[in-house]
């Protein structure tokens, strides 16, 4: 028979957003229980050795498990518990997890649940690349866990698809290594990286970029040899006469991160058809009570910076929520993208008829909405409408889907949501 359990609050993930939830909602006075299926924290940070890391939150440019290393200091400050190598078997609605650590299988029971198991890579089965299926087409990040925690060469020719971070950052990579990095195909106009990314792991190593094009067909049987690729019209459909074939003997796929959803949709969490993660409300609540989601389990981000900054509040809010001190009452807003935007986050704030309660999360003195733009555009403006009336505007000298936009609003101009009584809507021209 299995051992039951009981805890306030369960923070399912040990990786960026789960170490900074563990310890806001220790610090709100909690006794939270972090789950990390890994023997070590960290998540993804620890294979991250490039710097970057940090710059908005301390200052400083930090690698990966730099960052990751002052979360776990802080958390073992805490001393807050920690159950490491253990798999979340399933998750209820009602808030009961079957957990298998090292052959023992346990039930928890909590009064608040946090999702921060980040994401996973979309893979060649997901794009139905045609072809042989040989040795030598990875993901861009197993391709990093390779290099950089196991020290294997996953190949010496590489070609890589989809312009994302994770493959531009391993394109400069491999060609430290010692790799030939023949080129980055890109299905989109544009680059799906961060533009820092294209100059320092690119232009700065004269790895060729090719925009609008991608790889239809993989040629090899035991081992890659090579990969054809074309040019693609507007509705991203390979043009004849344009195919070329390159020659590699490996392939890294960098085309899309999808958040870890498997526990959300078992539980009866409500999903977004876009991120493919949970859709949550100004507290990052599910709409399950006492099921919080946040990082990159959420939606994916470009900076663990804002990471962490979504992971605390998520604790606190589920921190309150395990206290059942979390505002029920109040104005309910629903937030919807509106033109040029595919996605907003939340997707609803919820503003306390009441005056801001110390305790009450949702009793908001601000929110910020997270957002990305569908194409990429200079001197953008972005608004905040409710009824063909503008009740936010601003500009940006440079708007790009791959950087995520964020709009903050004061206590005084969420308390004007109170009385329009209308959808919210963001858009960006």
């Amino acid at each position: 028979m299995s051992t039951v359990i009981e805890r306030d609050l369960v923070v399912i993930g040990g990786g960026p957003a789960g170490l900074a939830a563990a310890i806001a909602a220790k610090e709100a006075g909690c006794e939270p229980l972090l789950i990390e299926r890994d023997r070590v924290l960290g998540g993804i940070l620890n294979q991250c050795i490039h710097d970057g890391f940090g710059l908005h939150r301390f200052g400083e440019a930090l690698s990966g498990p730099e960052y990751a290393g002052r979360f776990i200091a802080r958390l073992e400050e805490l001393d807050i518990p920690v159950m490491r190598n253990t798999i979340v078997l399933s998750l209820s609605g009602d808030r009961r997890l079957l957990v298998s650590r090292l052959g023992e299988i346990s039930e928890i029971r909590a009064k608040a649940v946090v999702l921060a198991m980040g994401c996973r890579e979309r893979t060649r089965g997901a794009l139905s690349i045609p072809g042989h299926r040989p040795s030598g087409v990875w993901t861009a990040g197993a391709a990093q866990n390779f290099v950089n925690l196991e020290n294997i060469m996953p190949g010496r020719n590489v070609c890589i698809l989809g312009s994302g971070d994770i493959g531009l950052i391993m394109a400069r990579r491999m060609t430290l290594e010692g790799a030939k990095v023949e080129a980055v195909f890109e299905l989109l106009p544009w680059s799906s990286g961060l533009p820092r990314n294209i100059r320092q792991c690119l232009v700065d190593y004269g790895i060729p970029l090719f925009l609008g094009t991608t790889v239809v067909d993989i040629v090899g049987m035991g081992r890659l040899e090579g990969v054809r690729v074309a040019e693609v019209d507007g509705e991203r459909r390979p043009v004849a006469g344009t195919e070329r074939f390159v020659p590699c003997d490996t392939l890294l796929l960098s085309v899309g991160l999808i958040p870890e959803n498997e526990l959300a949709r078992e539980a009866g969490i409500s999903l977004s058809p876009v991120t493919g993660g949970p859709l949550v409300d100004s507290d990052c609540m599910t709409n399950v009570p006492g099921i919080f989601s946040c990082g990159n389990a959420l939606h994916v981000h470009d900076l663990v910076d804002n990471v962490s900054e979504e992971a605390e509040r998520a604790g606190r809010s589920a921190a309150a929520c395990a206290a059942g001190k979390l505002s029920a009452g109040g104005t309910a807003a629903a937030i919807r993208p509106g033109a040029g935007v595919r996605y907003v986050m939340p997707d609803r704030v919820v503003i306390p008829d009441a005056p801001a309660e110390k305790d009450s999360l949702n009793s908001l003195n601000s929110l910020t909405l997270a957002f990305r733009v569908a194409a990429p555009s200079r001197d953008g403006v972005t608004r905040l409408s409710a009824g063909g009336k503008v009740l936010k505007e601003e500009k940006h000298p440079r708007l790009h889907p791959a950087e995520m936009v964020w709009m903050k609003l004061s206590g005084a101009e969420l308390g004007e949501l109170r009385t329009i009584g209308k959808p919210l809507e963001v858009s960006a021209s």
